[in-house]
């Protein structure tokens, strides 16, 4: 057997620690086409009808394939009986019974003190279909010469066929994922269990049962030691040519950086790389780290943790990966020590990481000033597997392991711990999204780890960001402050501070008796907010903290600002982490900027007048709504320029 190709897949391993416990993600692709495939197996027959006498077939299996799918549909399965044959023809006649045909020839007991005595399934069932075959003008065919559907047994329910042994069968990709969980030391429950998360089928309702799957394994249990060589080899290989590729990178590259350990026996253990745009990235933007484990290489037994940031127009940054030999606390100890080694020393302010014990305890150790976050959306993404279980076994609930386990780590997950920490916005659900999509673009191939590391490489450049996302810049408000704002922050920073300056002007501000200030909402939507306010170094601090959090001020303190006659932002608060300055590449300048302004001002004239002129009558507001539909799907589909640079005729549009 050929040792499989490298498969990634997402940890199933519960943070909790028992391992009889797993994770279920939703929404992946692969599980609900492996869902459909497993649909499809039980549904294929349902365009069969009856087999009668004369039906013709091109050959016996045909005639097989087809008798089978009817008898699946009717509750029953079949079994090839006797064949004849001629000197001339060949085999020229094929019988194809019920599986219930015939009795059981007694068989001579074995000398055992206790032998099984298995109680036969076959009752005389006279159910049958006989094919004969004939040459017509040169060519072979069958065609059916008996048929009976007359049973003397009850037939099977759907859920009850499928079970039949002819049914249950494993696939060639099954038999494979089999092989490498068992070769990883999972209990046949657990496999079983393991391959219906992954079809995205209920328990019970895989084409094959618990009994095959052990009878496989039992099969095939030396050729699983074989390939488990020949999987150690290959792993050999692959971390090797790993480290070869690494060394190549290093010598083009000097602020490339790589490290690896090794075990006893002089084998590559862990290895961890950072490509060198990435090392210059992290001086701008390395106050706030993500640290992704979802993924393990289950062929390898290696554990993939992947380090991102997030640049001022949003985007994710790779920065590096590291390749782990195992999950323990030592292991993360020296990915987290070689990372700090490759940024030489300038530890992060926050780390995002999943909720990993193990992980946990490292980074308290070798990163003990920086916030440990667990990312909100991975315990999302575990809350379905944990209260998935029928209503806690009737509200019951049984011990509530799970939940202990999120209070034990509310300190790194709870909005009410967090708030004051500084995220960037990486917890958007938009940015994790992002990720995920990143790591599961690049996982998806069976590739070896030369290849991964290529195909991730392409992706680590901070210079190969596109352009998407630095689109014009309309105000909102003319308000000062925004259209200053527009000028010093990058459009991704300056939309969502836009966002807040829309929404401060739904609040009003009640000074306090203490000289603090009360910021309220007009329809009370929302809580109110304290805002404290120090004008002799222009410092504002609101309650909800969320400049704090995430760099930009929040509305109320906008609000406060708008009211004290403030034309621009303190510079306290533009971060250089927002700043259209800090761009990893060039951003366009004010010239351009100023060409866009008379481009959103032709339009909107035009707009406005087409507006009026469209609202007077029904007619003419289909024929606009139509034709701009239109025009904006021939517009996106036009390619983007680099530069705007038009020169704009004088507004001809007349009012009348």
């Amino acid at each position: 057997m050929k040792p499989s190709n490298n498969i990634w897949i997402q940890r199933q391993q519960c943070p909790c620690g028992d391992w009889k416990c797993y994770i279920k993600y939703e929404g992946d692709d692969q599980t609900s086409a492996s869902s459909q495939t497993v649909k499809s197996e039980t549904t294929s027959s349902e365009l069969v009808f009856t087999p009668y006498v004369g039906q013709i077939f091109k050959s016996d299996d045909d005639a097989f394939e087809y008798y089978s799918n009817f008898a699946r549909k009717n509750g029953f399965s079949i079994r090839k009986a006797r064949s004849t044959e001629s000197q001339h023809l060949g085999i020229y006649r094929r019988d194809f019974v019920c599986y219930r045909s015939g009795f059981n020839q007694p068989r001579k007991k074995a000398n055992v003190e206790h032998p099984r005595d298995r109680k036969s399934i076959r009752c005389g069932c006279d159910a049958k279909l006989y094919l004969t075959k004939e040459i017509v003008d040169g060519l072979a065919q069958w065609y059916v010469s008996q048929f009976s559907n007359v049973h003397n047994h009850e037939l099977l329910e759907d859920d009850q066929v499928r079970l039949l042994p002819a049914y249950r069968k494993i696939q060639e990709a099954d038999q494979e994922r089999i092989l490498l969980l068992s070769k990883a030391g999972f209990p046949i429950n657990r496999i079983v269990k393991v391959l219906e998360l992954e079809k995205g089928v209920r328990p019970g309702q895989l084409p094959f049962i618990e009994k095959d799957v052990r009878n496989f394994v039992r099969t095939c249990k030396k050729t699983v030691q074989e390939n488990d060589a020949l999987l150690t080899e290959k792993r050999e290989n692959d971390t090797l040519e790993l480290l070869e590729a690494c060394k190549s990178v290093a010598e083009r590259d000097p602020d490339f950086a790589y490290d690896y350990t090794t075990d006893e026996n002089d084998k590559v253990e862990n290895i961890a790389w950072l490509y060198g745009d990435s090392v210059r990235a992290y001086a701008l933007f390395g106050d706030v780290v993500t640290f992704d484990t979802t993924y393990r290489s289950i062929t390898y037994g290696l554990l993939l943790g992947v380090w991102f940031g997030m640049d001022n127009h949003g985007r994710a940054i790779l920065y590096g990966c590291v390749l782990l030999q195992d999950e323990s606390s030592h292991s993360f100890t020296w990915a987290l020590q070689t990372f700090v080694r490759f940024i030489r020393g300038r530890h992060p302010q926050t780390i995002v990481t999943d909720m990993e014990l193990a992980l946990r305890d490292a980074i308290a150790r070798e990163l003990p000033n920086t916030k440990h976050v667990v990312c909100i959306w991975h315990i999302l993404s575990k809350l379905s597997s944990w209260l998935s279980f029928p209503l806690g076994s009737r509200f019951e609930l049984v011990s509530d392991k799970h939940m202990a386990l999120l209070f034990s780590y509310r300190g790194f997950w709870s909005i009410s711990y967090i708030r004051g920490s500084f995220l960037a916005r990486t917890m958007t659900p938009e940015f994790s999204q992002s990720l995920h999509a990143f790591l599961k673009r690049i996982l998806s191939g069976q590739t070896c780890l030369q290849v991964f590391f290529e195909q991730i490489g392409l992706a680590a450049p901070a210079g190969n960001q596109t352009r998407d996302g630095m689109r014009y810049m309309h105000i909102k408000t003319c308000l000062p402050i925004e259209e200053h704002a527009r000028s010093v922050l990058t459009p991704y920073a300056f939309n969502v501070l836009q966002h807040e300056i829309v929404l401060s002007l739904q609040y009003a501000i009640q000074e306090m008796a203490d000289g603090s200030y009360l910021a309220r909402h007009f329809k009370k939507m929302d809580g109110e907010c304290l805002v404290i306010w120090m004008p002799e170094d222009e410092q504002i601090h609101c309650s909800c903290k969320e400049f704090e959090h995430s760099g930009i001020l929040c509305r109320h303190s906008l609000r406060l600002l708008e009211v004290k006659n403030y034309f621009q932002l303190p510079e306290r608060y533009f971060p250089p982490r927002w700043r259209r300055d800090q761009s990893l590449f060039p951003m366009d300048d004010q010239n351009s900027q100023s060409n866009n302004d008379d481009c959103a001002q032709a339009l909107h004239a035009l707009t406005e007048t087409l507006l009026t002129e469209s609202l007077t009558s029904k007619e003419r507001f289909n024929h606009v709504q139509r034709e701009i539909t239109g025009l904006l799907a021939e517009v996106r589909s036009m390619p983007v320029a680099e530069e705007l640079s038009l020169n704009m005729p004088g507004n001809n549009v007349s009012e009348t």
